[in-house]
């Protein structure tokens, strides 16, 4: 066990000293319990390394902003321990920190495993719903609802002390972590930039995976270079808790094989081995254990596209972009998409103006955050009788951290400097809102 300052991650080792070192994640509300199964057979060959995300299993609440944030952590963490080479494998959330290692510091990892996971999870208005859900409700509509998304109906009935400790693992987890956590993924999309991912990498999926199943991984297998594909059936999310005897399987026969070598700083050169296309598929099923489907990926060198740099413009750069993304993170994806997608030639200016201006020029300002924003923005509609942007607004109130107590402060102030008819439509326009937003789905 470790201390752990607030740039580092509380974490565990086990297996010999002198092995090379297996890092495995976790997924958002597990903790490093979820690779129980999976250790004893590991730790035979490798010096595993578990870590808990921040505010779960106990470990200190000091939330990470990003994916990114996460994975420098854990790099601060494995410099004060000498770890500078490893292999890394890991779920759902655990698997973007995994990509997020391979894209941003390459040299650091030999082979990665990816297991439920996703260039991008969802869309980004699902885990800012979700953030909202726990921001005004807490974790237990969450933590009650984790086993439909983990496991398959027939495990979660026949395993009810499981069951029961995911849910508990999901209660006991600090809620500003895992509201930050869920922000994270809301931001994280690396679709653009996986084909860059240049390690050896096994993309693992529950074969009944209704979150990150199948298609996501095959999409991960198209775009990694040397990557495949193993779908083990009778799992959904959390596949290595499901069937452990599968995975461990899947985990040793990959990181037994493909371990990429580390890049030589006197010869500028990487040594990289022949990979033996079929060697995983030709090892036949062990008995009483579920068949592995594995598709060999043929690998090839392929050039990466040149970077087109954007023309030099003299000045300012132009804020739509940065707006665009603003109003997106503020009012979320399908909103702005279908405004949109509604706005023909003639509206079309106003939306471009209101973009750029409105949400490049104002909104992205550093001299407020966007809590303030949101609260001034609600005031103002309040005042000018804007019902239907109020609706809008105060949905974004909510993603931008406000509480339903909150906003309710904030109407009751501009009953008084905006008067009680005003006020009263607001109140009842913003009611119907926090009702829709914050009562978890049955």
């Amino acid at each position: 066990m470790s201390e752990t300052p607030s740039n580092t991650l509380q974490y565990r080792f086990d297996g010999p000293e002198e092995a090379p070192v297996l890092i495995l994640g976790p997924s958002l509300g597990t903790t490093w319990h979820m690779w129980d199964r999976q250790v004893p057979e590991l730790a035979r060959q490798w010096r595993v390394f578990r870590f808990d995300l921040p505010g779960h299993g106990g470990a200190p609440a000091h939330p990470a902003g990003s994916v990114s944030d996460l994975a420098e952590r854990l790099l601060v963490t494995l410099d004060r321990l000498g770890v500078q080479r490893f292999g890394y494998a890991g779920c759902a959330f655990g698997g973007a920190v995994g990509v997020e290692l391979a894209l941003r510091h390459p040299e650091r990892v030999a082979s990665l495993a990816l297991i439920a996971a996703s260039p991008r999870f969802g869309t980004a208005d699902e885990f800012r719903q979700r953030g909202v859900i726990v921001r005004t409700n807490g974790l237990d509509p969450i933590a009650r609802t984790s086993p439909d998304r983990w496991f398959t109906s027939g495990f979660a009935a026949a395993q009810p002390a499981i069951t029961e400790w995911a849910v508990q693992m999901v209660r006991t987890t600090d809620p500003g972590c895992y509201i930050a956590a869920c922000e994270a993924l809301a931001a994280f999309d690396v679709r653009a930039e996986i084909g860059l991912v240049g390690v050896p990498t096994l993309v693992l999926a529950g074969s009944d995976d209704q979150v990150t199943g199948p298609a996501e991984a095959r999409t991960l297998v198209a775009g990694i270079p040397d990557a495949r594909l193993a779908v083990v059936p009778g799992a959904s999310h959390l596949v290595p808790v499901e069937q452990p005897a599968a995975v461990t399987d899947l985990l040793v026969r990959h990181f037994s094989t493909a371990w990429q070598p580390a890049y030589d700083s006197v010869t500028g050169q990487t040594a990289v081995p022949g990979i033996p296309v079929r060697a995983m598929s030709t090892v036949p099923p062990q008995p009483q254990q579920p068949q592995q489907f594995l598709q060999p990926v043929a690998v090839a060198e392929i050039a990466p596209a040149p970077v087109l740099q954007p023309p030099q413009v003299m000045g300012r750069p132009d804020p739509y972009d940065a707006g665009l993304k603003v109003r997106r993170e503020v009012l979320g994806d399908a909103h702005v998409d279908r405004t949109l997608s509604q706005a023909d030639d003639f509206a079309g200016h106003f939306q471009e103006f209101v973009t750029r201006y409105a949400w490049g020029e104002v909104w992205d300002r550093p001299g407020l955050d966007r809590r303030t924003r949101s609260c001034v923005t609600l005031t103002a509609l309040v005042a000018g009788g804007h019902l239907e942007e109020l609706a809008v607004h105060t949905r974004a109130a909510l993603r931008n951290g406000l509480t339903p107590d909150e906003i309710r402060e904030v109407l009751l102030q501009a009953a008084v400097y905006c008067g009680l008819p005003a006020a009263n439509g607001a109140f009842r326009v913003a009611q119907q809102i926090v009702r829709e937003e914050t009562t978890p789905a049955e």
